[in-house]
């Protein structure tokens, strides 16, 4: 499981409802499901991921996130998790609103573009940098806003999102100290746990 799943996990309550957009192949959910008996729903729209989301007995919905989220109720979940996706829709703050109204409270994770090497990489080669962190080039990236720690603050500060917790990821395992302090230079992935 990758680390920022980890993490957020001891934000979701046992037995809660569960609202994961942009699930992928449901590892998460199933996990939840299995260790935290919480009733997941899961959103994607990648047809290989749904199709091994559904192989693993969880509820799937095929949609788009840009779209809207219309179809759900508000406060109908608990959480509302959106893992590695932010940076990837056409409208993250209307996501992030529809998340609120969702659910009751929201994490959200992200890769951060303000980490150290990206800033180095774009100032030393003049390129967008490709790493084991980042393996797309410019052209066939999936993400299409580059959020950094002091944007997503900024965004939640002007929409009135109230900030529960934050924590970040590094590149390592070990508790990234660095990260900890100067998260928009040191941390590799930020991570949100929000309400209104």
């Amino acid at each position: 499981m990758r680390q920022d799943l980890r993490h957020i996990q001891r934000w979701i309550a046992p037995n809660s409802r569960v609202l994961d957009l942009g699930c992928g192949n449901g590892e998460f959910l199933e996990f939840l499901r299995d260790q935290r008996q919480v009733r997941g729903t899961g959103l994607e729209i990648d047809d290989a991921n749904i199709t091994e989301a559904i192989s693993r007995g969880l509820n799937i919905v095929e949609q788009n996130m840009d779209a809207g989220l219309g179809n759900f109720s508000n406060q109908s979940f608990d959480t509302v998790v959106m893992a590695h996706a932010l940076q990837a829709v056409h409208y993250p703050d209307r996501v992030l609103d529809e998340m609120l109204r969702i659910g009751r409270e929201c994490i959200v994770t992200f890769p951060n573009f303000g980490h150290w090497r990206c800033r180095l990489h774009l100032g030393m080669r003049g390129r967008m940098p490709v790493s084991r962190f980042m393996p797309h080039s410019w052209y066939d990236t999936p993400n299409i806003h580059f959020c950094t720690v002091n944007d997503f603050e900024t965004l939640c500060r002007d929409k009135g999102i109230r900030i529960l917790g934050r924590d970040v990821v590094g590149n390592t395992e070990r508790q990234p100290l660095l990260a900890g302090t100067w998260p928009n230079l040191f941390a590799t992935t930020a991570i949100y746990h929000i309400t209104r």
